[in-house]
């Protein structure tokens, strides 16, 4: 029997105990709707990076004219970068290209979560997806959602996503999951709620609204838009299964 459950934080992860698991990671706003996105539409791959000075070392290594670099700390686009949010990365040109990619929280996660058995990056936009992936691949290990949060505080639209994710799982494996606490709390949550709402009410969300973000918040509240399952492998991210292409 599957069993799943939900991190609150990034910071909640032990590495100590991450061998054998299966991690997904969820930024919701936005570090993972950007890599679900910048691969459904052609991008060769994405660099998780903890930090700007790593993501530029990383660059550095790429031939010019390669790679995309984007990222943002505290919020702030990073001097040199591209704004690291879905519509803005498209605008910016990925297929074909290495997205090397910084984010205060979602980047730093798939560090954290590197030990695991397999690390996958989750969000509303490749909800289904996912899901069917996880089921399919299941053989009764633990599956860590994890919520990138927020300099080390819970995130709302992450705990939201988390809850989609595992309403997906619990109708494929019908009796055949155990889902913890913090699991069911964020199905009950997701079952109750609408996407944009949620959202637009969480904290980063009328921040990004306040900044005139809101075009951007809205793509992010799509559910199951692309058909693509990020897997990071050696530091890179990959599809890993073939994704239906769509136009922004």
């Amino acid at each position: 029997m599957a069993k799943f459950h939900v991190l609150l934080k990034k910071e909640e992860l032990d590495r100590e105990k991450l061998p054998g698991k299966v991690v997904v990671v969820i930024d919701v706003l936005f570090a993972t709707s950007t890599i679900v996105t910048a691969l459904a539409h052609g991008a060769s791959e994405v660099l998780p990076a903890p930090g700007g000075d790593a993501a530029r070392a990383l660059a550095a290594g790429l031939p010019a004219g390669s790679f995309v670099l984007a990222g943002e700390l505290d919020a702030e686009t990073l001097p040199g970068f591209t704004h690291p949010t879905p519509l803005a990365l498209l605008d910016a040109g990925v297929e074909g290209k290495t997205v090397v990619y910084s984010t205060t929280n979602g980047t730093v996660a798939f560090g954290k979560a590197s030990q695991a058995a397999r690390v996958l990056a989750g969000s509303l936009l490749n909800g289904e997806a996912l899901a069917d992936r996880l089921a399919e691949t299941s053989r009764g290990e633990t599956v860590l959602l994890v919520c990138a949060g927020s300099a080390e505080a819970f995130n709302l639209e992450d705990f939201y996503g988390a809850g989609y994710l595992v309403s997906l799982l619990a109708s494929r494996l019908p009796g055949n999951c155990e889902l913890s606490d913090a699991a069911l709390a964020a199905m009950l949550l997701h079952d109750r709620h609408d996407a944009l709402d949620v959202l637009s009410r969480s904290r980063i969300g009328r921040m990004m609204l306040g900044r005139g973000a809101g075009r951007e918040v809205a793509f992010a509240a799509q559910k199951s838009r692309y058909q693509v399952v990020p897997e990071l492998t050696g530091g890179r991210l990959t599809v890993m299964t073939p994704g239906t292409r769509q136009a922004p």
